[in-house]
């Protein structure tokens, strides 16, 4: 049978008064040191860098303060959380990954109209400019016309 005292509520934000200490992170992708006053129960980017084989002394006392069994239990729970945080990474990294894609796809489709425009506005360019000429030709001959009648 379970006892009472098995379902006792654990208070996560009950935090010791500890002096910070910093350690660097084996976590690659981590820039800054890791404060290790810090928690991972409180944090989810302590918690996956806890995941990655970084506890903090926190932490340690933490759970030296708990009971065997309450201990079990919260480093299962952490467990859970820090396997929580990288799935949502994960999940966000593939996420952005499928974003990439499409802006990718977006920019290729871009790049071909792109081009497809410039070579319209050679097309365009021509055009004018042969119709400038024509018109030039147009103009001087009805200036030569003008002229030819003024004589006259």
């Amino acid at each position: 049978m379970a006892s009472s005292s098995s379902k006792k509520q654990f208070d996560l934000n009950a935090v010791p008064n500890v002096p910070p200490e910093i350690r660097c992170s084996s976590f690659s992708s981590q820039k800054d040191p890791l404060i290790t006053s810090g928690s991972m129960m409180l944090d989810d980017d302590i918690a996956a860098s806890v995941a990655k084989g970084i506890i903090t002394p926190l932490d340690e006392k933490l759970l030296a303060d708990r009971t065997d069994d309450e201990a079990i239990n919260e480093s299962m729970a952490l467990s859970i959380q820090c396997a929580s945080s990288v799935s949502n990474m994960a999940r966000r990294l593939q996420v952005r990954g499928n974003e990439v894609q499409e802006l990718r796809t977006q920019v290729l489709i871009l790049q071909r109209r792109n081009r497809g425009l410039q070579q319209e506005n050679k097309e365009l360019k021509k055009l004018v400019d042969s119709y400038a000429n024509d018109m030039r030709k147009k103009y001087s001959e009805l200036e030569m016309n003008t002229n030819r009648l003024r004589e006259q």
